[in-house]
C-alpha cells in the first residue's frame, strides 16, 4: 500500500479484538512505512467494545503517536480534549448537529455511514465545511451494515465466541450468506454483518464532488488491491470514465456484483443501469 496511489490509509482492527495479535507487533513498522511513502496514516479503533481488554488496547491507541480514527464513541474518552481525529463509518454522522459536535471535539475527517443518500451527504458536507472538516464516502467494497456481540463464524461451526478457533481466517472477504431460494444476499465477516455486493462509486464521482465530498474511502479485498486502488486514482484524475472503471473490475473479478444503490435514495443493492458492463 505505500506503492499505491492513495492519500490516506487507516490502519488496525475494527471487527474482532482477536485478530490482533497476528499482525499488532507489525503496526509500528508499517505506520513507518507508509509515512515514508507520504501518506497521512491513522489507527483504527474496534467498532464494538466490550471487554476490559479491549478498553485497555483503545486507551493504547491515543500512545501511538499518529491519527485516531474513531469507530466507537467510547475512544473519545481516551484522547485529550481537542485532540485532532477522524471518525468511521460506523459511528452514526446522520445530522448537522452531530457533525458539529464531533468537529468541536476535534474530527479533522468523517467518513460518513455509507446508506445516506446524496442529498443528505450535501447537506452534511456543507455544515462539515462550515466547521473545517473533510468529509469521506465509501467509494469501493462490501458495505459494513451492523456489528453483533455474537461471532456469527463462531455459531456456525458450533464454537463458542472465546473459542471461535478463528473460524473467519478460511473467508477473507466474508462468508456470503444465500436466502432460501439460493439468492446472494449478505456476507458475515465474524461479528460483522456485510453487504453482499460491492458499493461502488464509480458512476457517481462527479456527483459526489458537486455535493462537497473530498474523499472516496476503499476497503480492500483479496487479489490486486492496489491495481484497484490505481483504477480509482485514474478515474478521479480524468483518465478514466465511469464505465471504464466498471469494466475493469468485473473483468478482473469473477462474479463481482456492484451497487450504488444508497446513494441514488434506492435499495442499497441497486446498480445503476448504465454500469452493465
Amino acid at each position: 500500500m505505500a506503492q499505491a496511489p492513495v492519500d490516506h490509509i487507516s490502519l488496525g482492527e475494527v471487527v474482532c479484538s482477536k485478530r490482533l495479535p497476528f499482525f499488532q507487533d507489525r503496526i509500528p513498522d508499517a505506520i513507518g512505512v507508509l509515512q515514508a511513502a507520504g501518506k497521512t496514516v491513522a489507527l483504527s479503533s474496534l467498532a464494538l467494545v466490550t471487554l476490559k481488554r479491549e478498553r485497555k488496547m483503545t486507551a493504547e491507541l491515543a500512545e501511538m503517536g499518529v491519527e485516531i480514527e474513531i469507530n466507537d464513541l467510547t475512544a473519545l474518552a481516551h484522547l485529550p480534549p481537542k485532540a485532532p481525529f477522524s471518525v468511521g463509518p460506523l459511528v452514526n454522522v446522520y445530522n448537522e448537529s452531530t457533525l458539529r459536535w464531533l468537529g468541536a471535539r476535534g474530527a479533522v475527517r468523517i467518513c460518513l455511514p455509507p446508506e445516506l443518500p446524496l442529498d443528505s451527504i450535501a447537506t452534511l458536507a456543507s455544515a462539515a465545511r462550515d466547521n473545517g472538516v473533510e468529509v469521506e464516502v465509501w467509494g469501493y467494497g462490501r458495505v459494513p451494515l451492523a456489528i453483533s456481540g455474537r461471532c456469527y463464524h463462531a455459531r456456525l461451526h458450533a464454537r463458542p465466541k472465546d473459542n471461535c478457533q478463528f473460524a473467519c481466517e478460511d473467508d477473507p472477504d466474508g462468508l456470503s450468506v444465500l436466502t432460501r431460494e439460493g439468492q446472494p444476499f449478505l456476507a458475515m465477516n465474524g461479528v460483522q454483518t456485510l453487504s453482499d455486493s460491492y458499493a461502488c462509486m464509480a458512476l457517481q464521482v462527479d456527483a459526489l464532488a458537486q455535493a462537497g465530498v473530498s474523499s472516496l474511502r476503499l476497503s480492500p479485498q483479496t487479489g490486486d488491491f492496489t491495481k484497484i486502488c490505481g483504477s480509482f486514482r485514474d478515474l478521479l484524475d480524468g483518465r478514466l470514465s465511469g464505465p471504464e472503471l466498471v469494466n475493469r473490475l468485473h473483468a478482473d473479478t469473477d462474479g463481482l456484483r456492484l451497487s450504488d444503490g444508497f446513494v441514488r435514495g434506492a435499495r442499497g443493492a441497486d446498480w445503476s443501469a448504465a454500469a452493465t458492463p
